[in-house]
């Protein structure tokens, strides 16, 4: 198990390197240059730049979150053949700097969604919600605003030039289906994955947050059928999947620890959080201790376990705790917590099967 931490640079993150240095464990840094607009090439200059920065403080840069796909490629726009040539080519330097995996996603126009970046919980903490009826009712613009507003850091998937076309890349997806999203999504790795196979970097797919249609858009990362159709469109080495607990979870029909018993060989990254649903379909994220929410996280750990996973993990978001000020879902410190949780059950696990395997043997040998 790889144990690494997403942070989002020198000058957008309220964390540091030297403060991520202090988390017993922590093995490599989760990165991305957050300033280059989705579809532009990534040069080796500026990659170079940022892997040898955060080296320097004894991580490894291992693991890309995210590339972001532009919108033209999953709307199947005339222009896309360009944005996928640039996406090559950032590939391809990347993996010149040492880069093995680059987490993406496909979802249309958000990343994911939340209503309330603070929502109290009983223990006086504040954490991501994300509440039902409120999207089945708002006002776009004005939700996008309070999300800018919410921090001076830029969210990841929430960008301001993102945010700034919102109507319009509404109105282009209007005639846009789910097969069509797959269909564009199948054009995309047919033209990539040879490029990253050649070079040896996995590219692993972010299941859609939450795991179901929001404002009517289509989302095609929800559940495990369609993880089971991702595999299908390419049975290359390069075709894998990000897996994330609490994304998947926030659905109760999904049985994350079912599913990462079967996709963990093919996801060589996993966000492992939790969230805590509530019967009407509002979900709050919570802790990463497994009784706080709805996530089985200690049964996920133990399936990890059981085959000896060595891929890269990292706490996904938490909550805000001890009067932190920091982006929403990415502070320091519960996410500290949630890796030494994470440490523990893995060490635990892992001392069982050694328990067990040399009283196998002790008794093989009576």
């Amino acid at each position: 198990m790889n144990i690494t931490f997403r942070w989002f640079g020198r000058d957008n993150d309220t964390v540091s390197l030297e403060d991520i240095r202090q988390i017993p464990g922590v093995k490599g840094i989760v990165w991305a240059l957050h300033k280059v607009p989705a579809g532009d090439v990534w040069t080796e200059e500026a990659i170079e730049e940022e892997v040898k920065y955060i080296q320097s403080h004894g991580f490894h840069a291992e693991v890309v979150e995210s590339v972001n796909i532009h919108e033209s490629i999953k709307i199947g726009n005339a222009d896309r053949d360009r944005y996928i040539a640039n996406y090559k080519e950032t590939i391809k330097n990347l993996a010149k700097h040492g880069v093995k995996v680059i987490c993406y996603n496909f979802m249309p126009v958000f990343d994911w969604v939340r209503t309330n970046m603070k929502e109290p919980l009983p223990d006086g903490s504040t954490a991501l919600f994300f509440e039902k009826k409120i999207v089945e009712n708002i006002n776009l613009q004005t939700m996008a605003n309070d999300v800018i507003n919410s921090s001076d850091l830029t969210l990841p998937g929430w960008e301001p030039e993102r945010l700034a076309k919102i109507e319009e890349l509404l109105e282009e997806y209007e005639s846009v289906t789910e097969d069509d999203l797959w269909d564009n999504l199948a054009y995309f790795l047919d033209e990539v994955l040879p490029v990253a196979e050649s070079h040896g970097v996995k590219l692993a797919i972010h299941p859609d947050d939450p795991p179901w249609s929001v404002f009517n858009l289509p989302r095609i990362m929800k559940n495990d059928a369609d993880i089971k159709r991702l595999y299908s469109l390419s049975d290359s080495p390069s075709n894998t999947l990000t897996f994330c607990s609490g994304a998947l979870g926030a659905n109760r029909e999904n049985d994350t620890v079912e599913i990462i018993k079967n996709v963990a060989e093919k996801a060589p990254f996993l966000h492992v959080r939790n969230v805590k649903i509530f019967e009407n379909g509002n979900f709050i994220e919570t802790s990463h201790l497994s009784a706080d929410g709805n996530i089985d996280i200690k049964n996920i750990m133990k399936q990890l376990s059981d085959i000896n996973y060595d891929g890269y993990i990292r706490p996904d978001h938490g909550r805000h705790i001890w009067n932190e000020v920091s982006r929403p879902g990415y502070g320091l410190y519960d996410r500290a917590l949630g890796i030494m949780y994470l440490n523990g059950l893995w060490d635990a696990f892992q001392s069982v099967k050694k328990e067990e395997a040399n009283y196998v043997s002790s008794t093989r040998e009576s």
